[in-house]
């Protein structure tokens, strides 16, 4: 997500059930959560026998204490404490030291990849990027502090991203997370106000933001997770905005968290321009006029979105995967935390070509083992396209077309990023009429594009990064018309399946539904479902209701015919989300039997997407 769009769409809003002394204990607004630090800080002070208390205060990259900070420092001084910031960052390797150290995760190979977009994800925690000497005589400092006896009294605030690595968790009085949404955390770097972990001045936005990709962002995240789950923060601080932060005590943190994880609830979308972008979306969302155009929406692309939270007067935003990693067992059930190592294993987003300029890329992403052996992900990047509405000749590219000479194709994709010259790509891709209902399947390694003047919701595997190898583009150039977009013919001709033509399509990838159960007024049936993928599409179709059952695994709901719908749970009624038209909605496993009741006048479908009965057996190897 290098781009999202800087506007708030607080439609998704989600109200779990909490006890009204949840609410009374958050605080709100900087100068309210600075207040109330103070006299915490004073009590601790009159109870501490060597009065120094030390005050970490840790949070994901991006995350801004300052403001915090400056409105401690004037109440602290006039009770004539003493105060010392210690800034953590003064504790990292050397830029140079730290580059050398993950050379191997961002080769500069432009012949593999032109622009430098891609990596390797690192393993190794936010330790590893620290001095062990000066982290060392910080510690000695700390001590050192607290042996001065009881002439002074004195709080020392250690701040910075990795404060709460754990050998400093040990010397804490008070530990204090905040957490920043992705999509504020990209704008932020947008704006100059981050720097990668380790530097003195900020690189250039594109590699700053695949270090932050393959790095800072993967070791950020595990620290946080670590903190959390570990109930090792005191207080967690919802932070997107600086002046209207949120300080949540760390038990009101955790029963909102248990609490929303029983409901059905939707995340807040993003939005993002796009040089194939088109207008469906931007109109029935009303998107700000500003926009030239919407290409995707992230409704619930797990790494990149965040979820908004009602507690009485108060709106709270997390970011999602912050929620995954502390409900995942409730969320997504036993076996799926274990297959996916945590992480919410299915992604949803429309992309939108609908009276556009031309079609997507011609493109295909990664198989098994080369996303594993090449980006250290953690499998294959499957996908599939739901269509949602189209206009006149749309049309979805899936496969190859069954006699193309496959020498000429590849050296046709060469010229076309060397030398600029176009490919005839409708002689050699091959593509399907779309109409609404239609769903195609993508396993890794299918040549494929949605064409122009169409809707489609996209589904796809887990995947941390984006791997789209675009094999052709139309010789376009970028969305500021100032670069011409990047192809790559070595990745993407590597894991192209090259025995994927017309008639293996139509039999295995666009297939006629098939009835899986059915009453009285409504049915379900299976839209899309293959042997290489690891999730099952489903659509649900009926007049008044519909009753469900996670069976210990979570669905995800997509109204894609209706007007609104409310999913409902049947042990706790008043556990319910109501769903509009587009919205994507996710039903934790937890929440086990539910109904889903129509709330308009016309019947409804529902696009309705689980994991398969065997998900946790081996993908294959390809």
């Amino acid at each position: 997500m290098f781009n999202p769009y800087p506007y708030e769409d607080n439609s998704a809003i989600n109200r779990p059930k909490v006890s009204p002394e949840v609410s009374k204990s958050i605080i709100s607004g900087v100068r309210n959560v600075a207040q109330y630090l103070t006299e915490i800080l004073k009590e601790q002070l009159k109870q501490s026998d060597n009065k120094t208390i030390v005050i970490g205060m840790d949070g994901y990259i991006s995350a801004q204490w300052e403001r915090t900070i400056e409105l401690l420092r004037e109440p602290l001084t006039d009770n004539k404490i003493e105060i010392q910031i210690i800034d953590i960052t003064e504790c990292y390797k050397s830029s140079d030291m730290i580059d050398r150290m993950l050379a191997e995760y961002l080769p500069e190979d432009k012949t593999k990849d032109p622009v430098l977009l891609f990596g390797k994800l690192y393993k190794d925690g936010f330790e590893s990027l620290m001095d062990e000497i000066k982290i060392k005589e910080l510690e000695k400092h700390i001590k050192s502090l607290k042996e001065r006896g009881k002439n002074k009294e004195t709080v020392v605030i250690v701040k910075g991203c990795g404060a709460g690595i754990k050998r400093l968790r040990a010397i804490y009085n008070m530990l204090l997370y905040y957490d920043v949404t992705p999509k504020q955390t990209i704008l932020r770097i947008k704006k100059g106000l981050v720097r990668n972990i380790g530097d003195k001045q900020a690189r250039p936005f594109t590699s700053l933001m695949r270090r932050c990709y393959y790095v800072d962002f993967e070791v950020a995240g595990r620290l946080r997770e670590e903190i959390l789950n570990n109930n090792e923060e005191d207080y967690y601080i919802a932070s997107d905005d600086a002046e209207t932060i949120h300080l949540l005590p760390r038990d009101t943190f955790n029963e909102i968290c248990h609490e929303l994880v029983k409901s059905p609830f939707r995340c807040k979308p993003v939005y993002l321009e796009g040089v194939w972008g088109g207008y469906f979306t931007k109109k029935i969302r009303r998107l700000p006029d500003g926009m030239r155009n919407c290409a995707w929406v992230f409704d619930l692309i797990p790494l990149e979105v965040s979820i908004l939270i009602e507690i009485g007067a108060q709106l709270i935003e997390i970011p999602y995967l912050t929620f995954v990693k502390k409900e995942g067992i409730a969320l997504m059930g036993q076996k799926c935390v274990e297959k996916f190592h945590g992480f919410f294993p299915i992604r949803f987003n429309y992309d939108d070509t609908y009276h556009s300029n031309g079609n997507m890329s011609i493109q295909v992403h990664p198989t098994d083992l080369y996303a594993k052996e090449n980006f250290g992900e953690h499998g294959r990047q499957d996908e599939s396209y739901y269509v949602i509405v189209t206009g006149h000749d749309a049309k979805t590219y899936l496969g190859l077309k069954e006699n193309i000479n496959l020498t000429e194709f590849a050296n046709a994709i060469k010229k076309a990023e060397n030398e600029g010259i176009p490919v005839e790509y409708d002689k050699y891709v091959n593509s399907i009429p779309s109409r609404p209902g239609m769903q195609f399947l993508i396993p890794a390694g299918t040549i494929h594009a949605s064409g122009r003047n169409q809707v489609v919701l996209e589904i796809g595997s887990l995947t941390v990064g984006s791997y789209t190898f675009k094999l052709y583009d139309y010789l376009r150039m970028d969305l500021d018309g100032k670069k011409p977009r990047p192809i790559h013919s070595y990745h993407g001709l590597n894991v192209l399946q090259t025995s994927r033509r017309e008639r293996w399509v139509k039999e295995n990838l666009v297939k006629e539904p098939q009835l899986v159960r059915k009453g009285e007024g409504w049915a379900e049936y299976i839209v899309g479902e293959h042997n290489l993928i690891y999730f099952s599409l489903r659509r649900l179709e009926f007049e008044k209701e519909i009753e469900c059952d996670t069976e210990g695994m979570f669905n995800v709901l997509t109204l894609v015919d209706g007007e609104k719908v409310r999913v409902q749970s049947k042990e706790d009624p008043e556990r319910y989300y109501d769903q509009r038209w587009l919205d994507i909605v996710v039903v934790p496993a937890c929440v086990g039997k539910y109904v889903i009741k129509n709330l308009g006048n016309q019947p409804v479908y529902i696009h309705k997407t689980q994991l398969k009965e065997n998900f946790y057996d081996e993908t294959p190897k390809f």
